[in-house]
């Protein structure tokens, strides 16, 4: 057969982890095997329906055959809910005019790379992270990457950033992060901010390029305990010139499958997002834009279904991160970290050197990955999906499909197979 002939960047593009091992795992599950799948970063509908406000309004969008192409950037109503919300629960004031919505965050973050990103310039991002990498390859920018440790809760110090910052075109942030679930302390923010805006101060004197901050923020909606999130304008109100934010329905609101994203940012900057992304068609449905913009604006249902989404959540990361706990005390070689936010626990398996019962010894985290998966049932995230060396032997647990019920069987099952390896 004739080997049919794509382009460099496809050809180059490197498929997603964690889709490789979601497929494998749903493949599993297909031939009748039970597998508990804690791998997707996403909600089980029926234990996290979005909410029935939300729905209703969906369902009348639809009736009222609200179906045509909506503005590339967005149905006017749904911008000033969005001025509106992150006014009410952030502080920041955005108007209509500086938010371009898509479907979802995804296309949002791309058309951010492709607005303020110019071939071979440097973007400075932590590892592990999302997706960055591929946007940086999609974008034809070179990738700086700061390999982070537990000790600062998996996020960049200023420290660690200095040495490039004059020499990077932008800084891609998330907090809460994907794939850990820890956040920015207010001071390891403020101290990168400080760098940012002392490097932009420094750029206008000579009338260079700004340098820009992508902050992730999808998750900051669901914290837990004590936690705070903090963002860059928050904390310096003067980085609003060079700070692009990425946020949406889809995680706070278990509407991962709705698609309505909505960044905010710089007015050229989002001009010239709504250019991009009116190109190539990347609007979020009408009907579900017509909807989000009336539910917006029920606070009182918007604030009980946070509220209850985040119970629902970190009743699980409790339990398994209290779960995990117990295996360590008990001598296995796992360590958790406690969950601060999002829908994910961060857990260390450190198992190389480990004999399984056929005499086979855990040579590398994928040895670690298949063990888990083939003799527990369970399937769980290794960071390097998330573009760590590959000797990484954390990884990332999700509870987004995890009902209550499944969280004993999930330890019945890690300490069985936990106990078989000498």
């Amino acid at each position: 057969m004739r080997t049919t002939l794509v382009s460099k960047l496809a050809e180059d593009l490197k498929g997603s982890e964690i889709i490789k091992l979601a497929g494998e795992i749903a493949e599993k599950i297909k031939q009748g095997e039970p597998i508990i799948n804690l791998t997707i970063g996403d909600f089980n509908p029926q234990l996290f329906p979005i909410p029935k406000a939300l729905k209703t309004e969906i369902i009348s969008a639809y009736e009222n055959d609200m179906t045509n192409y909506p503005p590339a950037n967005g149905i006017i109503e749904l911008r000033e809910a969005v001025s509106q919300f992150i006014a009410r629960k952030e502080s920041l004031n955005y108007s209509p005019d500086e938010i371009q919505i898509a479907c979802g965050a995804r296309p949002l973050i791309y058309a951010t790379y492709q607005a303020l990103i110019n071939p071979d310039e440097k973007v400075l991002f932590p590892v592990p992270s999302w997706n960055n990498n591929h946007y940086c390859h999609l974008s034809h920018a070179q990738r700086v990457e700061i390999n982070t440790v537990k000790e600062n809760n998996f996020m960049p110090t200023d420290a660690e950033i200095k040495p490039y910052i004059s020499k990077v075109a932008m800084i891609a942030l998330c907090s809460p992060l994907n794939p850990t679930g820890t956040v920015f302390s207010m001071e390891q923010l403020e101290n990168i901010c400080q760098l940012v805006l002392d490097e932009n101060i420094r750029r206008e004197k000579i009338n260079q390029k700004p340098l820009y901050l992508l902050f992730d923020q999808i998750y900051s909606l669901l914290t837990f305990d004590e936690t705070v999130h903090v963002s860059p304008v928050q904390l310096f109100p003067a980085l609003e010139a060079y700070t692009i934010y990425i946020d949406g329905l889809s995680k706070a609101f278990a509407a991962t499958g709705v698609r309505v994203g909505w960044a905010f940012g710089p007015k050229n900057v989002m001009q010239k997002m709504k250019s991009i992304l009116g190109h190539i068609g990347a609007w979020a449905p009408k009907a579900e834009q017509v909807a989000v913009a009336k539910y917006l604006t029920k606070h009182e249902q918007v604030d009980t279904f946070l509220q209850e989404i985040n119970q629902k959540v970190e009743i699980r990361l409790t339990k398994l991160f209290q779960g995990f706990k117990t295996l360590r005390d008990q001598g296995y070689r796992i360590t958790p970290i406690e969950p601060k936010a999002a829908i994910y626990l961060t857990v260390n398996f450190n198992l190389i050197g480990q004999k399984m019962e056929d005499g086979t010894v855990i040579e590398n985290t994928e040895q670690i990955t298949q063990y888990i998966l083939n003799d527990a049932q369970i399937g769980i995230v290794p960071f390097y999906s998330f573009g760590t060396q590959r000797d990484n032997t954390w990884y990332r647990v999700s509870v987004g499909t995890l009902s209550l019920d499944d969280i004993e069987e999930v330890f019945n099952r890690l300490e069985k197979s936990l106990s078989k390896l000498k």
